[in-house]
């Protein structure tokens, strides 16, 4: 949007009639605009489908009904950050695994990892060491349950967003266990659970790891259940308290029950930190590179601690600046298995700018 469509926008929040935004635009802004052409843009805003209504909600349900009428969900990254053939891919993602060579073996009855969602050719590494290391884990599971960070803008804080569409990867189709899906929905409110479910279609922290799970699998599908985890900022700045979260509280019970009935694996798809310039932060500096190191070793000690609110005490208690995205899953990841103990295989500090100021750090985990 042109800047100079800045002071109708700010006028645009529901609660002013057009005579009202052209008062507005000339008291607080000293514009003298025509209710005409405030009307000419109010309708190209419509269009554009920039203002709730109408014409918002009606392109919103063709969308969904788009989305969910497809077989599957198309993979959005595709012939981008990695190939869309499916040889290309296999020997990209092989290319990985020979350069880390041989990794410690996890347990074939561990329960969760922790796999970033940054783009394979600066994460490439973390992700081989942690998938290649749960592979016999990965391999016997009859359940995948991906929890990945909700980074679409427009959500509501502790939002949990599901899908019953099925996920594709150049690799094959992973079907969605659409019951487990509706039980959820069930559980936490079916408006609540489908309000953002458009924001699958384009989000990457799940497809990212998608794409490993079919390929350390041999591209044997197993059912998943997709899941988005929104922002946990009214937590973190005590706006509400997460223990008293009645939604959240069920939503991990039933996943407990869920893991209970079959074996089940569930990957916390989250990146560390963010920091520097990229993410409206100062520069990050030599000093500033091992900071993030220690700062990053100090939290994955304690995401092996295997307690949930541990962990979230350790976060609220100074890791908010640091811009952790795979706070909610790793959360609800933590409060699904209760207690655990976790093994820290993999990590990486990514540049994230051509000036090599800002910085993504990145692990791989696996919790028993």
């Amino acid at each position: 949007m042109p800047q100079v469509l800045g002071p109708l926008a700010m006028l645009c929040n529901g609660e002013h009639t057009v005579t009202e935004i052209e008062f507005n635009l000339k008291s607080q802004y000293g514009l003298n605009v025509s209710r005409d052409v405030i009307t000419n843009f109010l309708n190209q805003f419509d269009q554009a489908l920039i203002l709730d209504g109408e014409t918002y909600n009606i392109a919103k349900c063709r969308a969904v009904d788009e989305f969910r009428s497809a077989p599957y969900r198309k993979p959005a990254l595709a012939g981008g950050p990695y190939p869309a053939e499916k040889n290309a891919l296999r020997r990209k993602l092989k290319k990985y695994v020979d350069q880390v060579g041989p990794v410690p073996v996890s347990a074939a009855t561990s329960r969760a990892i922790i796999s970033p969602h940054i783009d394979y050719h600066r994460g490439g590494p973390v992700y081989a060491q942690v998938w290649q290391s749960a592979a016999e884990a990965v391999r016997e599971a009859e359940l995948v349950i991906i929890i990945g960070t909700d980074h679409n803008p427009g959500g509501s804080y502790g939002t949990i967003t599901l899908t019953p569409q099925n996920y594709a990867s150049p690799l094959g189709v992973l079907p969605t266990d659409v019951d487990l899906v509706n039980h959820l929905a069930s559980i936490i409110g079916p408006e609540r659970a489908f309000a953002y479910e458009l924001h699958h279609r384009d989000e990457h922290s799940i497809e990212l790891d998608v794409v490993w799970l079919q390929y350390m699998r041999q591209e044997k599908p197993c059912p998943i259940v997709p899941i988005l985890t929104g922002s946990f900022r009214h937590f973190m700045l005590d706006e509400a308290d997460i223990e008293e979260d009645a939604t959240i509280e069920a939503f991990v019970d039933a996943l407990r029950a869920i893991m209970s009935d079959r074996r089940t694996l569930i990957v916390a798809s989250g990146d560390l930190a963010h920091m520097g310039p990229a993410f409206d932060g100062p520069a990050i500096d030599i000093i500033g590179q091992e900071k993030m190191k220690v700062d990053d070793k100090a939290l994955m000690e304690n995401l092996c601690q295997g307690d949930a609110t541990s962990f979230f005490d350790f976060m609220k208690a100074g890791q908010f600046e640091r811009n952790v995205c795979g706070l909610s899953p790793f959360y609800f990841t933590l409060s699904a298995l209760e207690k655990t103990q976790g093994k820290s295989l993999s990590y990486d500090l990514c540049p994230a700018d051509y000036n090599n100021s800002s910085f993504v750090s990145v692990c791989g985990l696996v919790w028993q």
